[in-house]
């Protein structure tokens, strides 16, 4: 089956989605969130696992992991799939987004969930744990302004235990290559365009799939009132992003992963 066809093939399961939530089809709204997402980022998948491998080699193959904006619980998923004897604290803002989470783990006694917002500087003491193995984040933190940005790494410093890890999987822009920007990002808008045109969803259309759905439609309709259409953060390049968590306490930090339009960036306690 083609991405295309799984696209059309999810999203007619997703908008047939029953009124109960019990007895939603959580993993139907999680491969419709995936299929978006790739649609954006093709190379989404390899970044995962070159994260977990990194959690891997540092902390072990039974880590406590803090998802940290964790959406969906897509981090969570993967990490589980890998490592079984993990444990996962997901944190988010978004009603809609851990609807889908809370459905798809509520039977699995390795996860738990908060809802918090990451730009309170209190969110960390409704965790249920003072220190985590690693905290990871993908496609997320470019939400925030710089400032805020280096204010929650200063937080997560806090949360990542000594010879613990962070990670971060996000668009890190250097401003100092305008051609190379200007070049991959018109190969990669085309390469868009060309899916699109064989049913891929944007991240619009999945809002209005979720808006429309018996379950979601309240939840989303609260997370838009939370967040608006979207966010206008900031996206600095990699090296201010390794040089603000080494300031912030990480003894070491570089990007480990990287494809023409994002970064996966490592920091080491």
């Amino acid at each position: 089956m083609t991405d295309a066809d799984a696209t059309t093939t999810t999203t007619t399961t997703v908008t047939t989605t029953t009124a109960a939530a019990a007895g939603a089809d959580w993993q139907a709204w999680q491969e419709s969130w995936d299929r978006q997402q790739e649609w954006y980022m093709p190379d989404r998948e390899e970044r995962f696992r070159i994260m977990l491998d990194m959690v891997e080699a540092l902390v072990g193959p039974a880590p406590r992991v803090l998802d940290l904006a964790c959406g969906t619980g897509t981090i969570t998923a993967r990490l589980l799939a890998r490592f079984p004897q993990a444990t996962s604290t997901g944190v988010d803002l978004d009603p809609a987004l851990l609807a889908i989470a809370e459905g798809t783990f509520a039977d699995d006694d390795r996860v738990s969930f908060v809802t918090a917002d990451l730009k309170d500087p209190d969110w960390p003491a409704k965790l249920p744990y003072d220190a985590y193995d690693a905290v990871l984040t993908a496609t997320a933190l470019h939400w925030f302004h710089a400032e805020p940005l280096a204010d929650l790494y200063g937080r997560v410093a806090g949360l990542v235990r000594d010879g613990g890890v962070f990670m971060n999987a996000d668009h890190m822009i250097d401003d100092t290559t305008p051609r190379i920007n200007a070049a991959e990002r018109a190969q990669r808008h085309s390469r868009m365009d060309a899916a699109k045109d064989e049913g891929a969803l944007d991240w619009s259309e999945w809002w209005q799939l979720a808006a429309k759905d018996p379950v979601l439609a309240g939840p989303t309709a609260r997370r838009f009132e939370i967040y608006g259409e979207h966010a206008d953060g900031d996206m600095p390049p990699a090296a201010w992003h390794a040089r603000v968590l080494r300031d912030k306490g990480f003894g070491e930090a570089r990007p480990v992963w990287c494809s023409p339009s994002d970064t996966l960036l490592l920091a080491v306690k």
